[in-house]
């Protein structure tokens, strides 16, 4: 590895690095350094990698600080077992290439993670190092995502909240089965108590900063996490319901879901197939509706199929859940309250919002309501207007062909 140069190591370590889905930057404090003072910013804009809350672009430099690991997971392009090539960036490297990178307005952040080298500890040394020089020695304002090591000695995930935006520990598996199957040295409650930790380390921070204005803040962007989809037999449900659990216990910021991908050398225990993109998009989805839309855990779990326990593919969730409870709808836009146009599939947060203020004036018909969605023949089933009432349309028995998606096959040299 020392016979790499930098920009080798870059190639590696960044490619390596694909496999982590957590580094959205949404939820940290605006920091920038407009009055001559610090480096850097949370709030600018450039190549853009992952998208705020507000729709602003933010550009990461997203890497390893080595893919060499004590480790084997199944799972892991990176693991012990693997005959990947392999490379190692020192501290000083990692901070050397991001702030070259923001100098030349590549990126806004860093997303720093590692596989584990000597020991848990040793790891987590050396990443809290890159954040304690980016932001102590050169005053960088910009975000900072770390991946965390559960095994790693609290107080050093401590300094790591201390110096970053977010912080994140990956569960790994969906169930604590399949962690013990393709993951043995790993251990779900390390992994939660860690998890534990961090939530009231933050809680901590945040308590601190209501009472004393100067208080050192801990991630205040929180904590994520993320899990392996279709490496082992959980269903949908299963990772609906493992979601909700974290989400209620640890208060996350968000659960990240990415599709297993087969690896080189993959060991036996493994599917030989990815599982389809479209499960990941609709778990993301189902998400979703648990943290903007009001859906209990149960009640998107309702929306897979009983005997599978999988999500349609062909429909979003929140579709199938109203194709399944019918009797919900139609639902008057006129005068139902927010919680019930929630329900409603085709109609967004915002344009449910709209909707709301434009009823305090005038009674809505149904062209109203076809500004404010992409497919009113999808909402048209589900909801009473002005001028519209659904009547048997929403019992019929082929509804589901109806307003599902209809599929077309791209031309290839189509102008």
């Amino acid at each position: 590895m020392s016979q790499l140069d930098l920009r080798a190591k870059l190639a590696i370590l960044a490619d390596a690095a694909k496999y982590d889905a957590s580094c959205a930057s949404s939820g940290t404090t605006r920091r920038n350094s407009a009055g001559g003072k610090g480096l850097g910013s949370t709030e600018g804009m450039g190549i853009c990698h992952a998208y705020a809350p507000d729709g602003r672009c933010i550009s990461l430099l997203k890497i390893l600080l080595t893919n060499s690991c004590i480790f084997d997971c199944h799972y892991c392009i990176n693991r012990k077992s693997s005959n990947v090539r392999r490379a190692r960036f020192t501290p000083e490297e990692v901070v050397d290439l991001t702030l070259g990178f923001y100098r030349r307005n590549y990126i806004e952040g860093l997303f720093l993670s590692s596989g584990i080298i000597r020991s848990s500890d040793y790891t987590m040394e050396q990443i809290v190092r890159v954040a304690r020089l980016l932001r102590e020695v050169h005053d960088f304002r910009g975000y900072i995502h770390l991946k965390t090591i559960p095994d790693a000695d609290p107080e050093l995930v401590r300094q790591a909240g201390r110096h970053a935006d977010r912080v994140s520990i990956n569960v790994e598996l969906p169930t604590v089965a399949g962690l013990a199957r393709l993951a043995p040295e790993k251990s779900a409650p390390r992994i939660e108590g860690a998890m534990r930790d961090v939530r009231a380390a933050i809680d901590d921070g945040a308590d601190a900063g209501r009472r004393y204005k100067a208080a050192p803040k801990f991630a205040p962007a929180g904590q994520s996490t993320q899990m392996i989809v279709g490496a082992d037999a959980a269903t949908d449900g299963d990772i609906i319901a493992r979601a909700a659990g974290l989400y209620d216990r640890f208060r996350l910021r968000r659960v990240y879901y990415s599709a297993f991908s087969p690896i080189p050398d993959a060991s036996a225990v493994l599917p030989l197939r990815r599982p389809p993109l479209m499960r990941e998009h609709r778990l993301y989805q189902s998400d979703w509706l648990m943290r903007f839309y009001g859906y209990a855990p149960r009640e998107v779990a309702e929306a897979a199929d009983p005997v599978t326990g999988m999500l349609p593919l062909d429909i979003d969730p929140k579709l199938a859940w109203a194709l399944r409870f019918r009797a919900h709808f139609p639902v008057d836009v006129n005068r139902a309250p927010r919680e019930a146009l929630l329900r409603v599939p085709g109609l967004g947060v915002k344009a449910i919002d709209a909707i709301l203020a434009a009823r305090r004036w005038r009674r809505l018909r149904l062209a109203d309501i076809a500004r404010l969605t992409a497919s009113i023949a999808r909402v048209r089933p589900f909801l009473v207007a002005e001028d519209w009432r659904p009547v048997a349309l929403a019992d019929r028995a082929d509804l589901h062909a109806l307003v599902a998606p209809k599929r077309e096959q791209l031309e290839l040299f189509a102008a």
